[in-house]
């Protein structure tokens, strides 16, 4: 049954989730690593250091991150392992390390308050984009909604799953610490750009094969959503995916974009300073609420497409 913990793992996830009331009573292992990096910050990335400096704090942190994540996940899985049934309970720590049913939720929230009224859908967007929400127009949140929901299907999903099949669940645990880190700290500005080095550069690489296979699942369930194209949806992946600033983001976004006809992408507005990116696709530009739907009609079906090839690998897996 070992063969089976991934597939099962994004059946339970999908499923359930995990639970607002887990939330607030033990936290979520996201949050965790959020307050270690936090506490690393504040104990070695000094601002009077030199920029070199300030790259190897950053190595530091990110070195004891993965250290600490992979100690306890192979403490975590060696015990389980070593347990009746502990399979199972394996199957139900890795759940909280993938993001179907949370990321539907959000973006699926945003729809529903963009039918409200445009400041609802503004404060809707705003839990899961980081541009300013007061700058966009009704078409300016559907597409941010939709582009969030595009590049977070391949690393809020298909790279945790990967990394999951790849290496268990250090292999996992360890993914979500990058991902993190990058998240917090990645980021190419003054504050961050050589303490955060290292952690950008390192989640550049481990997305690289899991950003592409999005594109391809993407594809895969445009056969059977009505109205997806899949020969779009390729063809935009494999001519947009490299004008993107990131080496993976374009990926699941320009399949996105070409699957559903759309335009993605484009200038906006981070912290009050306007930031010119590539448009991806070159279809409708006028997005809306139903747009939104559309995507996530997708994304559920590439979910699915997922489990198949999850379900495929393990009964080879099985098999061998």
């Amino acid at each position: 049954m070992q063969a089976f913990v991934a597939p099962l793992a994004l059946l339970v996830e999908r499923w359930l989730g995990y639970p607002q009331r887990l939330v607030d009573l033990i936290g979520h292992p996201v949050i965790w690593m959020g307050r270690f990096i936090t506490f690393m910050e504040k104990g070695v990335d000094k601002r009077e250091r030199t920029p070199r400096q300030r790259r190897d704090a950053g190595i530091f942190t990110l070195a004891v991150l993965l250290i600490v994540t992979l100690a306890i996940a192979l403490l975590v899985q060696q015990t389980l392992r070593s347990m009746p049934l502990g399979w199972a309970l394996e199957i139900l720590v890795a759940t909280p390390f993938l993001a179907q049913k949370e990321l539907g939720r959000a973006v699926e929230a945003v729809s529903t308050a963009l039918l409200t009224s445009l400041q609802a859908g503004r404060e809707a967007v705003s839990h899961i984009v980081g541009r300013d929400p007061d700058t966009l127009d009704e078409a300016g949140v559907a597409r941010a909604a939709v582009e969030t929901l595009a590049e977070s299907t391949s690393d809020g999903v298909v790279a945790p799953w990967f990394w999951l099949v790849l290496l268990g669940l250090p292999g996992i645990a360890l993914y979500k610490a990058i991902n993190t880190a990058d998240s917090m700290i990645g980021h190419m500005n003054e504050r961050y750009r050589d303490y955060g080095w290292a952690a950008a550069k390192l989640d550049d690489l481990v997305n690289l094969i899991p950003a592409r296979l999005s594109a391809v699942l993407v594809t895969i369930a445009c056969f059977f959503v009505p109205g997806a194209s899949p020969s779009k949806a390729w063809q935009a992946a494999r001519r947009d995916a490299r004008k993107h600033k990131s080496p993976n983001s374009g990926w699941p976004e320009a399949a996105f974009a070409g699957a559903l006809d759309l335009s993605l992408g484009g200038p906006r507005t981070y912290d009050g300073e306007l930031v010119d990116l590539p448009t991806m696709g070159d279809g409708d530009t006028r997005l809306g609420p139903y747009h939104i739907a559309r995507a996530i009609t997708l994304y559920r079906m590439t979910l699915n497409v997922l489990l198949a090839l999850s379900l495929a690998i393990a009964l080879l897996m099985l098999a061998a």
